[in-house]
């Protein structure tokens, strides 16, 4: 059922490149992000995101992209899906948003959080329902404070496009894709309506005049680019089944779009999808392009779409670097 929406999501139309990256060229690293950051993970005779083309800074933490300068932050909000409100059987002290929130009162004493992330939700959640996403954590329609916006998101959006396949065929699959993505825009661009992005001040915007900052999560996948769905123990159970080489291609083709979202309106994005290569379920495999040693670990539950305890740390480690650089 996999296999014509990632076929589909291969040849979309790509994002236009923006024309500049919002981050000062002279913090630029030397190397593409593949040279630094994954040089041997990840086949690039078979394609691997093109980030640098979209303008994308990544230090040499290498969690995620620097292209905010997040200071004196004084409301925390996270939103998205389940990933971010976390799900057993993990422990709800080690989700990856509980483990940052402490380090994030650390840094910014003070600080005052709220959690909007629900299970389920999508991009098209963060901004059409007044009862979840952007609305139920900001009914005013913004805030006056200096707010750090945190969240997951895009991963049921793929789910539920692998679903319209079966239903309505692959042009309304098409149309949800790129719809999901839409939204993910929208979305944004509510939250910086009226900044100057090429300003001294592009964190300040009409509805959040203190400042505003988001970093999110790029989309990740646990088959290790092998496209194994069957690798997951659960697989079956959530309707996933068989071998889709193509599946690579698909999240390289949305992980773009998140880039070039996360360059032109100056925010950030986790690099997910790269970091949890080679800690999928053929993690110490060393037949696969995401091969990180044989003693590698899972970073997975066996939901198959859900970090384990470790997944969060990692996560938590991951966020923390790009907020803090």
């Amino acid at each position: 059922m996999l296999l014509p929406l990632l076929l589909l999501a291969c040849t979309a139309e790509p994002s236009p490149a923006p024309s500049d990256s919002g981050a000062d060229p002279g913090t630029t690293p030397t190397g593409t992000i593949k040279e630094r950051c994954f040089p041997d993970i990840g086949d690039e005779s078979l394609g691997f995101p093109a980030y640098d083309e979209l303008g994308a800074v990544v230090p040499d933490h290498c969690s995620g992209t620097d292209h905010q300068d997040i200071t004196d932050i004084e409301r925390l909000v996270f939103l998205g899906d389940s990933v971010t409100a976390g799900t057993p059987p993990t422990d709800e002290d080690r989700y990856y948003r509980v483990e940052l929130t402490e380090d994030l009162q650390e840094r910014w004493p003070g600080l005052e959080v709220s959690d909007c992330s629900q299970w389920g939700d999508r991009t098209d959640d963060l901004l059409a329902h007044e009862d979840r996403g952007l609305n139920l954590c900001f009914p005013e329609g913004g805030d006056d404070r200096r707010t750090l916006i945190v969240m997951t998101v895009g991963g049921n959006d793929m789910l539920e496009a692998a679903e319209t396949v079966a239903a309505k065929g692959e042009e309304a699959a098409k149309a949800e894709i790129d719809q999901a993505i839409a939204y993910l825009d929208e979305a944004f661009a509510w939250v910086k309506e009226g900044a100057d992005l090429d300003g001294a001040s592009p964190e300040r915007s009409d509805r959040f005049p203190g400042g505003v900052f988001v970093v999110f999560g790029n989309v990740y996948e646990f088959t290790d680019a092998t496209g194994d769905l069957d690798s997951c123990p659960m697989a079956g159970y959530l309707g996933f089944t068989g071998t889709v080489p193509q599946l690579r291609d698909g999240y390289i083709y949305v992980n773009e779009a998140y880039m070039e979202l996360a360059v032109r309106y100056d925010l950030d994005t986790v690099l997910m999808l790269e970091n949890f290569c080679g800690h999928g379920f053929h993690a110490g495999e060393p037949d696969n392009e995401c091969y990180r040693g044989d003693q590698a670990e899972v970073w997975f539950d066996n939901t198959c779409i859900h970090p384990n305890e470790t997944g969060h740390g990692e996560l938590q480690r991951m966020f923390r670097e790009t907020i803090e650089q």
